[in-house]
């Protein structure tokens, strides 16, 4: 099984080997990288192209590793101690039925191999990121109220992805294959929108190519990514409208998302036209 992109995803030869070599090899994928350049979106190409289930963890500051194997629902079970179970079949007595499996909990007890998404792991703590390596790599974890452990049938496929927005620990980033995916050159962003549009007219695309680089450079706070670019070319094809230069861009709101960088672009539009 190599995973080497799809209709929908363009995977240029460097990443190709790394996560084909980290499939193989049964290692954490890390994947490093400005939001929009297609982390997130890899780990679901690999899943539907390879016909592998997905499980998916959207991390937050909050979380804690054990409830990402799994939790207890412990108000249900004093509510069926106190008032029964009915028709649902569940024993108080039965501990089992009381346990909520996670993300990592599911991928372990499954009967096939899966994809496992950690996504946005910056966001949590350095212990949580450590213990969730820990149970990774030993592919495994214990259910401490009944002190048993939980193997994983099939070591799943383990994509990691993160922002950058806090440092990842040398414990967590030793154990990873780490791949930092830069954002695309003009000629890698051709084939990715061909890939999405293979009718695209070659004239539109030259010119959204050209405003969508122009406006990346002038260092707003939330450049426009692969994603708003894409969303923009869609707009303009259904529109029938071309854009001519970047102080005129229509449907702006695709492209930037900040409110800072509209009232940026406004005031640039705003000189642009009086020097007219």
């Amino acid at each position: 099984m190599e995973f080497t992109g799809s209709d929908k995803y363009y995977l240029n030869p460097e990443l190709r080997l790394i996560v084909n070599m980290a499939v193989k090899m049964e290692k954490p994928l890390l994947l490093t990288g400005e939001p929009g350049t297609g982390k997130t979106q890899l780990a679901f190409e690999i899943s539907r192209t390879l016909e592998m289930p997905i499980e998916v963890l959207r991390a937050k500051s909050t979380i804690k590793g054990e409830e990402v194997c799994y939790t207890q629902d412990t108000v249900l079970r004093l509510n069926d101690a106190r008032f029964g179970g009915g028709k649902t079949k569940r024993d108080v007595d039965e501990f089992y039925d009381y346990v909520i499996w996670g993300p990592i909990g599911r991928a372990f007890c499954s009967e096939e191999r899966v994809v496992l998404l950690l996504d946005e792991i910056d966001k949590t703590e350095s212990d949580v990121q450590d213990n969730l390596l820990d149970v990774l790599e030993e592919s495994e974890f214990t259910i401490r109220e009944v002190n048993e452990i939980i193997k994983a049938k099939i070591k799943p496929v383990i994509v990691i992805t993160s922002n950058a927005k806090r440092e990842l620990s040398d414990p967590f980033l030793r154990r990873c294959f780490c791949h930092h995916i830069p954002f695309p050159k003009p000629e890698e962003m051709i084939e990715i929108i061909k890939l999405h549009f293979p009718d695209v007219g070659q004239g539109l695309m030259d010119a959204a190519l050209k405003i969508f680089y122009e406006l990346r450079d002038r260092g707003y706070e939330k450049p426009p990514a692969t994603s708003e670019l894409l969303n923009w070319i869609e707009a303009l094809m259904i529109s029938g409208e071309k854009p001519q230069d970047a102080n005129d861009v229509p449907y702006l709101g695709t492209l930037l998302k900040r409110t800072t960088d509209i009232l940026s672009y406004r005031k640039l539009e705003k000189i642009s036209n009086k020097r007219w």
